[in-house]
Parts: structure tokens; sequence; C-alpha cells
């Protein structure tokens, strides 16, 4: 599983067309998860996953310094499927798509990764909708970006 998280002082995705729509969903101070799901992966690398959002500390404390999470300063969390973090470019210039899992999981496991973030740490989640031509409009804050990545097989103790 891999993501893609940014801090932003306003994010948006919006379907205009296709599945899911019409469907708009915005959230303001916080951070924007794009989420690629990889073949292997499942509901532990969806559990790391959904501890690591909700205790990156990414937010400036009293002194400016990035020590606090989105759970320390009551922000949101916007969840966005992106299957194309999986893209393979090692060959050629289109990329390969093999990496990605099949929708089905995919879908099960991002749903999921939203879900513990509300259930399990309380946090305020929005989610786009999965296979669907969104537009993702966000005011990346810093700007802060980082890539988290874990592997099915990268599990361990």
């Amino acid at each position: 599983m891999i993501a893609v998280a940014q801090r932003v002082s306003r994010a948006s995705v919006r379907v205009e067309e296709g599945p899911g729509a019409p469907h708009d969903e915005r959230i303001g101070t916080g951070i924007v998860i794009l989420l690629g799901v990889e073949r292997g992966d499942g509901e532990a690398e969806a559990a790391w996953m959904a501890s690591k959002i909700a205790g990156l500390r990414i937010f400036p404390d009293d002194d400016g310094r990035m020590n606090r999470s989105v759970l320390d300063i009551g922000a949101e969390v916007l969840v966005i499927s992106q299957f194309t973090l999986l893209g393979d470019t090692s060959k050629g210039t289109r990329p390969s798509f093999t990496r990605a899992a099949d929708p089905e999981s995919a879908s099960a496991l991002v749903d999921h990764v939203a879900q513990l973030l509300r259930a399990s740490h309380g946090l305020r989640v929005r989610e786009g909708v999965f296979s669907a031509a969104m537009r993702v409009d966000l005011l990346n804050e810093g700007p802060v970006t980082l890539i988290l990545e874990r592997r099915a097989a990268d599990a361990g103790p």
C-alpha cells in the first residue's frame, strides 16, 4: 500500500459525471491522502496505513516545528483512491499497473482505511469515489508532501 500525504489548508474532490456523480467533498485544514492498493495488500497494511496517517506529525507546534498530528489539531482527512501511484515506468514511457490490486480488493481496502481513521482514530474523514473520474483541488501548506509505503512483504513484528 502506498500513499502520498499532503498537508493542506483546504481541499476538495468532485465527481461531475459517471459513477458516483454528483459528488462533492471538502475539507479545511488537514491531510489529503492519495492511496494506492497493491496486489497482496490486506487488512494489516490498511491498519498500518491508518495508524501512520493519524499519527503523522506534520503540523507545526507553538515553536513552528512539525510536531503535531491531525489528531492533535482536530483537523480533517480527505482520502482519494489512486491506483496510478503503483504505475511502473521502468520499461518504456507507458506505465504498467501490474502491481495494482484488482478493483474489488482495492475498493474494499481504501474504504477500510477510511473507516479505521473514523472508528479507531476518531477523525473526520471525507472520501473520493472509487474508479470515478475525479477533480481534486488542494492548497498544499508548507508545502509538506510525504510518501508512506507498506508492502505486504514488509509486514513484520
